[in-house]
């Protein structure tokens, strides 16, 4: 009897001690997906200018990166108020990317670009690359708003509530 003691009750040390092993395991992941941020990827845009940018260079400023394509129709009805968005807050920090899809054509993007006077930088991802880099960005519209210490803050997908959008680019620059 006293050896049916001793077996029945190892099985329930090793059930508490694989209990508290997973309430530590579940604590500690939780912890660090709290303490650490989603920093953006460190990317290189080429502009329809030939320009090159890094996110990197923009450090200290709040950087929105749209992916968009001159195909988009949400893409195309969103922009007027993305380019009075960047209006309202270029002057307090703002800096902003459109970063057009690589299944558009480059002349489509840059007759795009300078019939409407898009006054922020508008890049060119033809390989992919820079979609990739941000998750894998399939659907366009998608949105980044970027902190000025490189962590990704919010990610929109579609057209944002731009009242939603304004208040947040208000906290990021008084940051």
């Amino acid at each position: 009897m006293q050896s049916d003691t001793t077996v029945s009750s190892r099985p329930r040390s090793w059930t508490k001690w694989l209990a508290a092993a997973l309430v530590i395991t579940l604590a500690a992941v939780g912890y660090f997906s709290l303490s650490t941020q989603n920093s953006a990827p460190d990317v290189t845009f080429s502009s329809v200018n030939g320009e090159k940018i890094s996110l990197r260079s923009l450090r200290g400023k709040v950087v929105m990166v749209n992916f968009w394509a001159t195909s988009c129709t949400t893409c195309v009805k969103e922009m007027p108020e993305m380019v009075r968005t960047y209006n309202a807050f270029k002057d307090r920090g703002l800096d902003f990317v459109a970063v057009a899809m690589s299944y558009d054509p480059p002349n489509y993007v840059l007759n795009y670009a300078q019939t409407r006077q898009l006054p922020f930088k508008v890049a060119l991802d033809t390989q992919g690359d820079i979609a990739k880099s941000f998750n894998d960005v399939k659907l366009t519209p998608t949105t980044y708003v970027i902190d000025k210490k490189g962590n990704i803050i919010k990610r929109y997908v579609g057209e944002p509530d731009f009242a939603a959008l304004h208040q947040l680019l208000e906290e990021a620059l008084a940051a």
